[in-house]
């Protein structure tokens, strides 16, 4: 059982909104999202498990259905277009193998921090049980390649490889597909599922090239560099200065590992996470005999219901993500009901409270323990869970540098820069993480091409306009997978598996009905879109009063951020919109053209 909060004391609202407001204004720049670089093109960008040799001749091909990406998102898409009857698959993918995120992150000490049996997706198709409540990288790397076997997805699979750009060709009714590797490719579909977390980000510190030292990203760990591998310990760190700049989920991951071998351990923090406690263990032979058909979704749905902020009479996930409405559900009332806005804004401060509390209880330095403290509405960051995080800050060999809110100043050929003072490394690892729903903005690199020459970056100028956040009008058979007006779990991969099979139900439907392009009409795209800016006002203005992150484009209010909102009402009545539009077997909103006689498309596009 995961430990209850604790209700026992009362919170000063005003004083915490107080501080709350103080913290945030140190943590504002003029620049807001502008401040991070992206890794690709600069020498951060190698891939250390890909063969830097590797060549191909370029296909030039005609393809039915091509998947930008080969993450969850895009395996699910291959998945579920498999079950729908669809073989003709081409996925693109720009590592040597399938896993996305889980392909990337090879990091010391990476793991899920969802519960295993909710976010690894079709467990009972596959008939797999995960060894570990929160399953490290590895077991989930390997769940992304068994699916990739179970689906034929290997033989469809261009690796090392990416889609630079994608034209339509209105008389073909088809796209016409560039890759990295001077591939030309018509398909009739695409599907960009390109993921939540595709695009790693560097801070934009003055001196980044000029290191002396050893410096990666975290999702390019170099083990050549620090010995050891994902099971085994960094044994050529033990004489090494390292130094981390960033403490999101990674950073919390990555550094009590490298705390146990590194001679010594920087720790460059701007805001402090909220770390609680993750109690993982092996999974419960007794848990798995009690499993019956259905149980992952059962236990999926009751996990996002409620870490959406729904009540059900049982929890079954039982972990610090369902605590704070389990909880407060005692004072809210009634099964399904959302809570009182103002007890809920309650129980997260006392969520908040306990969680500083936990840190003067586990970190013995009470000027480290304090600077840890985060002082921000729980849900303004994404929560953190570790049960050894804060505990690394009592080794001796680790000091934790407080930039008050500023972050560093610059980097030296000697190491970093902080309120004047230089701390020399030989060692600088970026935990600073991934873009965020910045998909198909122009810094994306795959430039889309609709009718008429129109790119989706500037058709998307000032912000995205979809219906389900999953097509838009004007890019006909071009759908895409996003947390953008879409509805969002802390279970990204839920939403993604329900985004799919609305995908792969859409083109089964055009297939069976000789539909040649689909895309939303004006009216529906509208509507939805309307839908979201509606529905998401009470969450724009929480966001507004948050500490500078990517969910609010580090304090910077646009009119782009309104429109590349989530769909507030969550993700549960999200799910159910697209399985009710699936029932009515309409395809209502959609403007379908069937396909002219005689014309099997895509065939001038590969001259």
């Amino acid at each position: 059982m995961s430990r209850p909060i604790d209700s026992s004391f009362d919170i000063d609202l005003e004083a915490l909104n107080k501080k709350y407001a103080e913290e945030r204004a140190k943590r504002l720049r003029p620049d807001a999202i502008h401040q991070y670089r992206q890794l690709k093109g600069t020498e951060f960008d190698r891939d250390p498990h890909a063969n830097p040799n590797f060549t191909r001749e370029p296909i030039i091909e005609r393809t039915e259905v091509l998947i930008i990406g080969g993450g969850f998102a895009g395996l699910l898409a291959g998945a579920r277009l498999r079950e729908a009857g669809v073989k003709d698959i081409r996925i693109v993918e720009k590592g040597a193998d399938f896993g996305g995120t889980w392909y990337w992150n090879r990091y010391p000490g990476a793991a899920c921090d969802v519960e295993a049996y909710v976010y690894m997706p079709m467990l009972e198709e596959l008939g797999y049980i995960p060894s570990e409540k929160y399953a490290k990288a590895p077991e989930i790397y390997a769940h992304c390649r068994r699916l990739a076997e179970r689906y034929d997805l290997y033989r469809a699979a261009l690796f090392q490889s990416t889609v630079e750009r994608l034209v339509w060709e209105e008389a073909l009714a088809s796209w016409a597909v560039s890759t990295s590797r001077g591939d030309r490719i018509a398909a009739r579909f695409v599907i960009s599922c390109t993921g939540l977390l595709s695009n790693p980000k560097l801070p934009g510190i003055p001196g980044i090239e000029s290191f002396a030292g050893h410096s990666f990203h975290t999702s390019r760990w170099d083990y050549e560099f620090t010995g050891g591998d994902e099971s085994h310990p960094m044994t050529r760190l033990m004489d090494k200065r390292v130094g981390v700049i960033g403490t999101g989920s990674t950073g919390i991951q990555v550094i009590p590992e490298v705390a146990k071998v590194a001679k010594h351990l920087y720790v460059f923090q701007r805001t402090p996470a909220s770390v609680d406690v993750r109690n993982n263990r092996p999974t419960d032979p007794r848990f798995v005999e009690s499993l019956a058909a259905g149980w992952q979704r059962r236990r999926r749905d009751n996990f996002t219901a409620l870490t959406s902020g729904e009540h059900r009479s049982e929890d079954l996930v039982d972990d610090a993500w369902t605590d704070i409405i389990r909880n407060v559900g005692a004072v809210a009332g009634g099964d399904n009901e959302k809570p009182d806005p103002l007890e809920l804004a309650r129980a997260q401060m006392r969520k908040m409270e306990i969680t500083r509390r936990r840190i003067a209880s586990i970190v013995k330095d009470p000027a480290t323990a304090e600077a840890l403290k985060p002082y921000y509405h729980y849900f303004c960051k994404r929560p953190c869970f570790h049960d050894e995080f804060l505990q690394a800050f009592n080794r001796p060999n680790v000091t934790l540098v407080d930039t008050s809110g500023k972050g560093v100043e610059r980097i030296t050929p000697r190491g970093v820069v902080v309120a004047g003072k230089e701390y020399p490394l030989d060692l600088l690892i970026y935990a600073t993480g991934f873009d965020f729903m910045t998909e198909y903005s122009h810094e994306s690199g795959v430039e889309v091409i609709g009718p008429g020459g129109h790119p989706l970056d500037r058709h998307w100028a000032t912000g995205a306009r979809t219906l389900y956040g999953l097509q838009t009008h004007g890019f006909p058979n071009f759908f895409l997978m996003s947390l953008i007006q879409s509805g969002v779990s802390v279970n990204y991969v839920h939403i993604a598996d329900e985004q799919t099979k609305h995908i792969a139900h859409i083109i089964s439907e055009c297939r069976r009905r000789g539909i040649a392009t689909i895309q939303p009409t004006q009216e529906a795209e509208n509507e939805w879109v309307q839908e979201v800016l509606s529905s998401g006002e009470a969450r724009r203005q929480f966001l507004e009063n948050c500490t500078p992150s990517v969910f609010n484009q580090e304090g910077r209010r646009e009119r782009a951020l309104e429109l590349n909102d989530l769909y507030a009402r969550g993700p549960m009545v999200y799910i159910k919109t697209l399985e009710d539009w699936r029932s009515e077997g309409e395809l209502r909103g959609l403007e379908l053209k069937k396909a002219a006689p005689g014309n099997q498309g895509g065939t001038d596009i590969l001259k």
